[in-house]
């Protein structure tokens, strides 16, 4: 079980480029796809938001180790479609997560950081 996920986030399209950002997102969910077939993810899931007056339009979430995750946030081809996105689309955004079994530890520095504190 996934111990990290990396939740991509985006707002609207740029006005005049909604086709493009159709293409883009077309091309992570391939890259994504075959990161999942080699083993370089556990896998992902997309949500395309309904209208609700906020600026978070959709997401994707990758879920896999942590040390796989960490590498793949400088890998060329990661970096290529976060940057291609961000001309398309306002709002991008790659923000670390803890899932499944991660959660404990999480959840643990968080604990001791409050204790710290008090």
């Amino acid at each position: 079980m996934a111990d990290a996920g990396l939740f991509i986030g985006w707002g609207a399209p740029i006005t005049g480029r909604e086709a493009k950002g159709l293409e883009v997102l077309s091309e992570s969910l391939a890259y994504y796809g075959r990161l999942q077939q080699e083993g370089a993810i556990e896998s992902f899931e997309t949500a395309l938001l309904e209208p609700h007056g906020g600026d978070l339009q959709g997401f994707i979430i990758l879920r896999g180790s942590e040390a796989r995750l960490a590498e793949l946030r400088v890998d060329d081809e990661f970096v290529r479609l976060s940057t291609r996105a961000s001309l398309v689309v306002e709002g991008v955004g790659v923000i670390g997560a803890s899932l499944g079994d991660g959660l404990e530890q999480a959840i643990g520095t968080y604990q001791q950081a409050v204790s710290e504190l008090a």
